[in-house]
């Protein structure tokens, strides 16, 4: 069976193993991933993009909530990020840096992150492309948002490999 063929049976049955997403995200493509990621962040059938990243970065270690900052960094910008949500970024940056540590990014907790990714997201629309992508690069966090999203990742990689077969 071929990975398009198991992802039409994985969507269609409505529930998605650990095991059945682990050999998924080891076939597709990390552009694939990455862009069906980005659909279940922007999708209204999952919890809105914060909520779903807080929850990834509550179960990061701190160098994966260091790359996730980062990222959020690199696409908004150090001055604007440092903004978002009431400067919860600012007040852990070192003066002059655009860069976040993990010591650094232990500080924040997954609501303090989850502020910072809706107002970013708000003013940034390409974020969730960003963050699809840092995500599809540590595939193994993903399973900790559960069935819902998890389905909804399997649809949307299906659905990008349907559309690149026609």
């Amino acid at each position: 069976m071929g990975i398009l063929d198991m992802l039409t049976q994985l969507a269609s049955s409505g529930s998605v193993s650990d095991q059945h997403f682990d050999q998924a995200t080891q076939s597709v493509p990390k552009d694939v991933l990455g862009a069906a990621l980005a659909n279940t962040f922007r999708s209204d059938s999952t919890a809105p993009i914060g909520d779903l990243v807080g929850q990834l970065f509550g179960n990061s270690n701190a160098q994966q909530q260091a790359g996730l900052l980062n990222q959020i960094l690199a696409t908004v910008g150090p001055t604007a990020a440092s903004a978002l949500a009431g400067g919860v970024l600012g007040r852990v940056l070192s003066p002059g840096s655009s860069q976040v540590t993990p010591e650094q990014a232990s500080q924040l907790t997954p609501e303090q992150v989850q502020a910072v990714v809706n107002h970013a997201h708000e003013s940034t629309p390409g974020l969730a492309d960003q963050l699809g992508s840092f995500y599809a690069e540590h595939s193994g966090l993903i399973k900790t948002l559960g069935g819902a999203a998890l389905l909804m990742a399997m649809t949307h990689m299906k659905d990008h490999l349907g559309a690149s077969k026609e």
